[in-house]
This record gives structure tokens, sequence and C-alpha cells, in this order.
């Protein structure tokens, strides 16, 4: 029970020494693309199967169901990728434009930028000499200046992402996980494994990458992953049991 703590501090003192911190430093912040495969296998997981068990509901052939449901997953998952690799390169030009802007202010107006500085420190506790000396570091290196006031007057991170690979990581994972729903669907279709009831393993197995994806989300965010799984689960499962009923409802418009 003891030798698990002293094991991590360890470990933490070999990651702690001044050359692995200068290493770590040196080579620039890391970025996760955890949050963008998440947001990918969710939304392909719940849309995928939100039209499955629409056009299940609607008691229409196995053959629309593959139909629709490849054209989400294809259609969707790409206008997620867009949307989110659009996004993410908006960020980075308000970053570039918030950077520009505040370096015309430093030089039109520098004692006002410097109030700035020194009112922003003045709030994170640092008064008298002390305040002064951080105010005339900061200020005495431009880009610094432009930097501290960019991260701590708009609250601007100063690295994000790449775009590309935020909008890749999406579509990659809407498109994988998504395709579970159509598994047994498309088993029958290429004669694979015939299943007698394709729309009761679609369930169990989309359940399944629910609780497997959810999971995944709660290690990343520090949260159960059993919780995680089930919140996920219950989510997808609620969206999907939504999009059944309208199906069933709305049968007769499809002639059936």
């Amino acid at each position: 029970m003891n030798e698990r703590p002293s094991e991590e501090i360890s470990e933490l003192r070999q990651t702690h020494t001044r050359r692995a911190i200068a290493g770590r430093l040196g080579s620039g912040p890391r970025h996760s693309y955890v949050k963008d495969f998440i947001y990918g296998a969710v939304d392909g997981a719940v849309t995928t199967f939100a039209v499955v068990s629409g056009v299940a509901g609607a008691q229409l052939s196995s053959g629309i169901i593959i139909v629709l449901g490849a054209a989400n997953l294809i259609a969707d998952g790409f206008s997620m990728a867009v949307s989110n690799f659009l996004g993410t390169k908006a960020e980075r030009q308000l970053r570039e434009r918030k950077r520009l802007e505040e370096q015309s202010h430093i030089r039109m107006v520098p004692e006002g930028e410097r109030e700035e500085i020194r009112q922003i420190f003045s709030k994170k506790g640092f008064v008298g000499e002390d305040l002064e000396r951080v105010v005339e570091v900061i200020t005495s290196d431009e880009g610094r200046w432009v930097d501290t006031m960019v991260q701590e007057e708009h609250g601007i991170s100063l690295s994000g992402p790449e775009a590309w690979k935020c909008g890749a990581v999406t579509f990659g994972a809407f498109v994988v996980i998504g395709l579970v729903p159509l598994l047994p669907f498309l088993s029958n279709l290429v004669g694979f494994t015939v299943i007698g009831d394709p729309f009761a393993a679609s369930v169990v197995m989309t359940a399944i990458a629910f609780f497997v994806v959810g999971a995944l989300k709660g290690r990343y965010v520090g949260q159960k992953p059993a919780i995680a799984g089930l919140e996920t689960t219950l989510i997808g499962g609620g969206a999907a049991a939504l999009a059944y009923v309208i199906g069933r409802a709305l049968r007769g418009l499809a002639g059936v």
C-alpha cells in the first residue's frame, strides 16, 4: 500500500530535474487531441445510431438503413471535421489579431498599457516594489509584453493545436465509431455472418461503443470511467430512442 506513493514520488523527481525540465519546456507545449477524438466518436455513434433507430422504427428495409447510415457517416463526419478545423483555425486567427492589436496599443499608448499590466498583477497579489519590478520586467520586452496582454487581458492561450489535425482526428473517430451501428446490417449484406435481428445486435454493439468512448472520456477528464461510460451510454441511448419513436410515429409517411 505504501510502495505506490513512493514510486510516484520517485518518478516525479526524475521528471523534475533541471535537465528534464529544460528539455520538456524547450520542446514547447504538447497539445492533446483526445478532445477531438471524443468529440467525433460520441457524435459519430449518436448520429449514426439515431439514423439506424429512426429508419428501423419506420420499419424500412436494411438496405435503406445502410444507405442512409453510410451517407450520414461520410457527410456528417466531414461536416464536423470541417467545422472543427475552421473553429480551431479561427482561434489561431483571433490570437494573431489580438497580438497585432496589443502591439499597436503598446506603441501608441505605452503608459496606458503599462498601467494595465500594473493592475493585472496587482489583482494577483503583487504590491509595492514587487509589483513595480514585475511591471518593469514585463514591459522591458515588447514580445513578452504582448504575450502577457494576450494571455492575461483577453484570456487567449499563446499556442494551440494544429487545425488540420483536429479535423482529421474528429473525422477519423466519427467514421470508425459511427460505423459500429451499421456493422450488423453490413454483415448480413455481404454474407459474412447472418444475424437474425440486426437491429438488436446494433443496439448492443452501439451501447458497448458508447460505454467505451465514455470511459475513455472519463479517464481524460479525471472522471470515474464507469460513471462516464454510463453517462455517455444513457445520453446516446436517449437520442437513439427519440429517433426510434419518431420513426415509428412517422412510418406511415414512408408507405409502411
